[in-house]
């Protein structure tokens, strides 16, 4: 009896808290899925680091062994100051001389990569004067860029999303949340389309050591603004149009971000992910809930002695002071009328 009654305690805790239920399961998988990247990551990528530094080991070995009059000191302090300037994207190679990284194409190309979070972290501001207006620059401008993108992104869903759902649905008679699912699967295909395969074959061509996974690889990156930094177009030795490349890619990046934020909004508004999102959610306090309460409240204060509480209505039925009636002598003046 007594365990029936516990378990039957605990079917009722586990309903009525659902959400927070939901919630931690989903706090969980997500600490889980966190760990699942690591543990990949790390046995796939591993291998590899530890044989680029065997053979830099030995390079570097080869080089001092063959130039006896160099010590390791100073080998040393060259290529820890080489490493530093290439980390602000300025190479001592003699075919990556040629390119700036702070005209005005490369410029336009870092803020465009700063206002959308991108930020590849090829190039970064030498001066103390440069990282304290990119700073206040980014304060200023990151909001601006949402608010932009928000705007753009709402007016292309008027014509790219909610038009063609219902004129589908009023024209053919067809299910709503069918027809929103059909049109942003197809969204997705173009939006792909346009966006990774074709951009990744043009890369791939224009970009002499880029295969197609890796011009696909950049472009997943880019307009997910993970932007790791370890492949930015235009960066080649003699880059032929470089300027206006820079300039195309910059366009690029923001049209592509913003055809990304269309589908994810797109998929957002499905009624699947609407109940799958509500699992996870705080429930709000409907208004028969709150007529309940205040019902409950009142019928509490009713059941209470006279003495104990007194009415808001009694206290206002009781002037604090006694005012005379006015009457006219006659009983019908019209003013008082």
């Amino acid at each position: 009896m007594l365990q029936s009654l516990a378990g039957n305690s605990c079917v009722r805790l586990i309903q009525s808290n659902k959400s927070a239920w939901y919630f931690l399961f989903l706090v969980l998988g997500y600490i889980l899925y966190l760990i699942f990247g690591a543990v990949v990551f790390s046995s796939v990528e591993l291998p590899y680091e530890d044989l680029l530094r065997q053979q830099l080991r030995g390079i570097k070995r080869q080089f001092l062994q063959q130039h006896e009059c160099l010590s390791e000191e100073r080998l040393e302090r060259f290529l820890s100051k080489a490493l530093e300037a290439s980390n602000y994207g300025v190479s001592i190679l003699n075919n990556a001389s040629a390119s700036w990284n702070w005209d005005f194409t490369s410029s336009l190309f870092f803020a465009s990569t700063v206002l959308s979070t991108t930020g590849y972290g090829h190039t970064a501001p030498l001066s103390d004067g440069g990282k304290a207006f990119c700073i206040i620059y980014s304060v200023i401008g990151i909001p601006f860029t949402l608010l932009f993108l928000t705007a753009v992104v709402q007016r292309i869903m008027v014509y790219s999303t909610w038009r063609p759902i219902m004129y589908v649905h009023t024209r053919w008679g067809l299910s709503k949340p069918l027809v929103a699912l059909v049109h942003a699967t197809l969204l997705a295909v173009v939006a792909v389309s346009c966006f990774f395969l074709i951009p990744a074959a043009i890369f791939s061509t224009l970009e002499e050591n880029w295969n197609f996974l890796e011009s696909f690889y950049f472009c997943f990156i880019s307009l997910s603004t993970i932007g790791l930094g370890d492949y930015v177009p235009g960066e080649a030795f003699n880059q032929r149009f470089r300027e206006l490349y820079k300039l195309g890619i910059t366009v690029y990046l923001l049209l592509g971000l913003i055809a990304m934020l269309v589908v994810l909004e797109t998929f957002c508004e499905l009624q699947q992910l609407k109940q799958l999102r509500k699992m996870f959610y705080l429930k709000k306090e409907k208004p028969q809930d709150r007529l309940s309460i205040m019902e409950h409240d009142q019928l509490t204060f009713s059941s209470m002695p006279d003495g104990t509480v007194n009415s808001p209505q009694e206290d206002k039925s009781e002037p604090f002071v006694d005012f005379p009636v006015l009457t006219s002598p006659g009983g019908d003046d019209p003013m008082i009328k």
